[in-house]
């Protein structure tokens, strides 16, 4: 019934895109592994099961970016995968909230980067599954996260990027038990929480004191939206059109208007199967949005940063590795072992700077990482001081544990290039 489930969740979307569903060999599939030609079972030895579990790894899924075919296909209750714009909760009304959805360094409300929808088949509380990454926008608050990502054994680390990981039954009471039919006319089971006016991202526990109909995540973002437009519009609830409308039919509405324009601009994520031998041809890539000169100029730029040999011929190595697919954004790879494609030597944490998960006190491990190609998608400038990385590699609960708390944090680890603070990309 899940693989029906994720079969129809996905027909809808583009032809590229496989939904990032963990399936195990079936019974039938481990019998036929361990019995030879002549019935009998054999035994292998370590050389031979290590080629076997070689050839049963999942292959590294990669991220392009990619316009959404409909209007709707980004909503919540299609499940998707997706880059820029507004969050689409998984949860749409336990969100996080307090300190957690702020930069520790500037303590300005997050910008949502992306969300990859990756459903787990080992439990049935993680029927669906949904990682979300937020950042601060600014570089100088990155530079001081790359100060405090190498303590270990902190109770509240301080940092500038931040990723929340959401799971749900298929038997939950936000969304259908039956897939979605990806024709527009699907609808969530019930409402989410009023948003930011502003931002579109958080809870908005504020509401503007004049016309009580405009929410906000926090006074920075209800300052900016007043100074920018709101005072123009705004109208004493007395007379405000809107005002009799009940709050609760308010919470019904699923797309409401954004007013920030400094929002990153919104794409689907579709997945598809990294090839190992085949490098791309730059003359096919139809659907790349961004041209493979201006990914190869970029790449130049930044190995000019790189201090040491060491870094040059990891980078050279890496970008031997992505250049098969120039336009992925993100690499997806939960396996048993998993591990980032580092592009530097430096940099790069041990078992030790990895934390333990907060909820289980369990091991985390890699599940994917986040390339500094997503900044050109975005319209990030290339000078000295904008928003700019290396990787940034997402490590999650291996067992992906329960709790009472709906949006758990997990772990991110960001490389940036070497001597960065002084070097031009």
């Amino acid at each position: 019934m899940t693989e029906e489930f994720n079969a129809e969740r996905s027909r809808g979307s583009s032809n590229n895109f496989r939904t990032l569903q963990i399936t195990p060999l079936d019974e039938e599939d481990q019998e036929e592994a361990q019995i030879d030609n002549s019935g009998y079972v054999d035994s292998y030895d370590d050389d031979e099961e290590e080629e076997e579990e070689e050839e049963e790894k999942e292959p590294v899924g990669l991220g392009v970016l990619e316009k959404p075919e409909n209007s709707w296909s980004l909503q919540r209750e299609l499940f998707p995968s997706k880059a820029g714009g507004t969050p689409a909760w998984l949860d749409p009304v336990n969100l996080p909230t307090g300190r957690s959805r702020l930069c520790d360094f500037c303590i300005e409300p997050l910008q949502f980067m992306l969300q990859v929808y990756a459903p787990l088949t080992e439990k049935d509380s993680t029927f669906h599954r949904t990682l979300f990454i937020f950042m601060c926008t600014s570089m100088s608050c990155l530079l001081q996260d790359q100060h405090e990502q190498w303590k270990r054994n902190q109770d509240k680390p301080s940092r500038s990027v931040k990723v929340f990981r959401c799971q749900l039954p298929r038997y939950n009471s936000f969304y259908s038990s039956e897939p979605p039919k990806n024709n527009g006319k699907d609808k969530p089971s019930s409402a989410g929480a009023v948003l930011c006016g502003w931002c579109g991202t958080w809870r908005g526990d504020k509401v503007c004191g004049s016309c009580r109909r405009v929410h906000y995540c926090s006074e920075k973002h209800q300052a900016v939206h007043w100074k920018s437009g709101h005072k123009r519009c705004c109208l004493p609830s007395s007379i405000s059109q809107d005002a009799s409308e009940p709050s609760n039919n308010r919470t019904l509405r699923e797309v409401q208007e954004v007013a920030s324009n400094g929002l990153w601009p919104e794409y689907e994520i579709a997945i598809t199967d990294e090839c190992e031998d085949k490098v791309s041809d730059d003359n096919g890539q139809v659907n790349s949005l961004i041209s493979s000169s201006r990914v190869d100029e970029s790449i130049e730029a930044l190995m000019d940063s790189f201090g040491g040999e060491d870094d040059k011929k990891s980078w050279a190595s890496f970008q031997e590795r992505i250049s098969r697919t120039p336009e992925q954004v993100l690499r997806y790879y939960r396996d048993a072992g998993a591990k980032p494609l580092w592009p530097t030597s430096s940099g790069q944490p041990s078992k030790a700077d990895i934390p333990k998960c907060t909820g289980c006190g369990g091991r985390r491990t890699f599940e994917f990482q986040v390339l500094p190609q997503i900044l050109y998608y975005f319209g990030v400038e290339n000078d000295a001081h904008s928003l700019d990385w290396a990787t940034i590699a997402v490590y999650t609960c291996e067992s992906s544990c329960d709790g009472n708390v709906a949006y758990k944090e997990e772990f991110a680890w960001v490389q940036i290039a070497s001597q960065y603070s002084t070097t031009q990309r």
